[in-house]
């Protein structure tokens, strides 16, 4: 056990799904936990955590509250959960002295078209690609695209807003598509940069797999690959299927281990958890996307380590703390059992009125977890504006075969109710349509 003086930040959403997990491996260890979200600073604590509000849209702003909230007082250690969050950690660490990622390596995890520019200028494996106005409405003739291609925002994530196109036709419906996310109000809420630009490149055909890795000092140790069994071929780009250890060769392994030790050293990230996603086909490698912070939602329960300390296996967020902390335990290896996660797709849009067949699904051997995140009665998206799911079913058994098998049978088992949502006129827009009538 560590002295609970040791006060680590947490950099997160305020609705973030993994801060429960790291509430309870901060308590084992110990751990003061100090939140930094995004939040109104004129509330007065309504979560009683007392956390530090900041806007994450402006990461040294955010910076320099953290830093003006601490002072005089230590800090241990750094972490960031979610895509938004890594920038200011980064400037953060930087102003207390916190061994963490530089944030110039952080900013280009956060630009899909400056990280496909740092791939192609270290020689990785990269499709053709070019970013484009969302205005006026690109005319693909004249820019000299090829098919098939995926457009995409530059900075989203969770694959929001991704769409494939295999011709003119395509092209144009997936760029207005675009459009319509980027200008919407919960988007320009965000203020994230870029929201006027969008991005096209070639479609790379191919197996997709996922990457759980942690840098230390600059090494890269791969504590997961996780295959994606089901085909992600488009339109739309929704994950489902995780399984772990990968049914990839041992060769490929190796390959797509030393494309992340590349690509993460091309952005110049050093400290901490990295996610990253590839594709792999007869050309090789192909690195889509490195993420400076841990695998997202509650997928990290699928991942569990063997430390010769504990009775039983400790989890991703306790394994994090540990080497935040520099605590013994952090280089444990995963467990040799297979694990998987499927996160629950979102079948179409609408309002999410009814859940049935959650014990049928938790009978199902090998499933270990169901677990429902959206809400009843709250409005859901579907892919490609959508960007939660409806929550996270996990499973384990003998091999990745029997993992995927569980997952699935458990689905089945699922029915989500979901009515369509009526439209809602404003009040203004109602007197002004009578008048002109």
């Amino acid at each position: 056990m560590t002295s609970p003086s040791k006060r680590l930040l947490l950099f997160t959403a305020k609705l973030g799904y993994q801060t429960r997990s790291f509430e309870d491996a901060a308590r084992k260890l110990g751990v003061q936990l100090v939140y930094v979200t995004d939040r109104c600073h004129q509330l007065e604590n309504p979560w009683g955590d007392q956390a530090i509000a900041v806007h994450f849209e402006s990461p040294e702003a955010a910076a320099y509250a953290v830093m003006e909230s601490l002072r005089s007082q230590d800090v241990a250690g750094i972490l960031a959960l979610g895509d938004r969050p890594a920038a200011a950690a980064a400037y953060a660490a930087r102003g207390l002295g916190i061994h963490y990622n530089h944030p110039a390596a952080v900013q280009a995890c956060r630009s899909k078209l400056r990280m496909k520019e740092v791939f192609r200028d270290a020689g990785l494996s990269v499709p053709w690609f070019r970013s484009l106005p969302i205005d006026p409405m690109p005319e693909p003739v004249l820019l000299n695209i090829s098919y098939p291609c995926v457009l995409k925002p530059l900075s989203l994530s969770a694959s929001q807003g991704v769409v494939r196109a295999d011709n003119r036709e395509e092209f144009l419906g997936a760029a207005a598509c675009v459009r319509r996310l980027l200008k919407s109000p919960e988007i320009l809420a965000t203020r994230e940069p870029n929201l006027d630009q969008m991005l096209v490149e070639g479609y790379i055909p191919g197996r997709e797999v996922a990457v759980e890795g942690l840098l230390n000092d600059g090494v890269l140790r791969i504590l997961a690959i996780f295959d994606k069994p089901d085909p992600l071929e488009g339109p739309y780009f929704e994950e489902t299927i995780y399984v772990t250890p990968s049914r990839l060769t041992e060769s490929v392994d190796r390959a797509i281990e030393k494309c992340a030790t590349d690509a993460v050293r091309a952005l110049g990230l050093s400290h901490g958890p990295v996610h990253a996603e590839f594709r792999i086909n007869d050309d090789g490698v192909w690195p889509l996307e490195i993420a400076p912070r841990p695998i997202g939602g509650l997928c990290a329960r699928a991942l569990r380590f063997s430390f010769e300390g504990e009775r039983e296996p400790i989890g991703l967020e306790e394994l994090l703390l540990r080497h935040t902390l520099e605590l013994p335990g952090w280089n444990s290896p995963r467990e040799r059992i297979a694990s998987g996660v499927m996160m629950i797709p979102v079948p179409k849009s609408g309002i999410l009125e009814a859940i049935s067949g959650q014990e049928a699904a938790r009978s199902i051997p090998g499933i270990t977890e169901l677990t429902i995140t959206a809400r009843l009665h709250d409005a859901i998206a579907a892919w490609p504006e959508g960007s939660s799911y409806l929550g996270f079913l996990f499973a384990r058994g003998d091999t990745p075969e029997k993992v995927e098998q569980s997952l699935r049978e458990a689905h089945e088992r699922l029915s989500f109710t979901i009515t369509a949502r009526l439209p809602v006129e404003h009040p203004a827009t109602r007197r002004m349509t009578n008048q002109g009538n």
